[in-house]
């Protein structure tokens, strides 16, 4: 699941993902007492989701202190699961009614990490001449 890893300056280990990776997030607390079957359950039949697709399925608690991320990997599931001791994980604006909000592998990282994606300022992507953005 994780192509490459390194060490971040203070010694703490950095996952790096494709900018590619599609990263798939809840938009309703979701009990942390799921384990990996019933979370793959939720992302089946509520989400319309493939499982086995790779792509990165993200939960987050109701006191918004707790974080899962789930994905399949080379024949079997991983589950990531982070708990802030102090604070809440500052989650994107959410659509009314959406079941989930997509983000890339940028906004995972700083989400995972306590920073307000709703805050961030992005530039615009630069698009060569004669190209539409995406």
């Amino acid at each position: 699941m994780w192509p490459t890893s390194s060490r971040r300056w203070g010694g703490e280990a950095v996952f790096a993902l494709p900018a590619s990776v599609r990263v798939v997030l809840a938009t309703e607390p979701v009990d942390m007492r799921k384990s990996i079957d019933g979370l793959m359950a939720l992302v089946r039949t509520a989400w319309g989701e493939d499982v086995y697709s790779g792509h990165l399925f993200a939960f987050v608690s109701r006191r918004g202190d707790r974080i899962k991320v789930l994905t399949w990997s080379r024949g079997g599931f991983v589950l990531l699961y982070k708990r802030l001791e102090t604070g809440r994980f500052r989650l994107p604006p959410v659509d009314a009614g959406a079941q989930v909000v997509h983000l890339d592998a940028t906004q995972l990282a700083m989400l995972l990490d306590g920073i307000d994606v709703a805050q961030v300022r992005r530039q615009p992507a630069w698009t060569p001449p004669g190209r539409t953005g995406t």
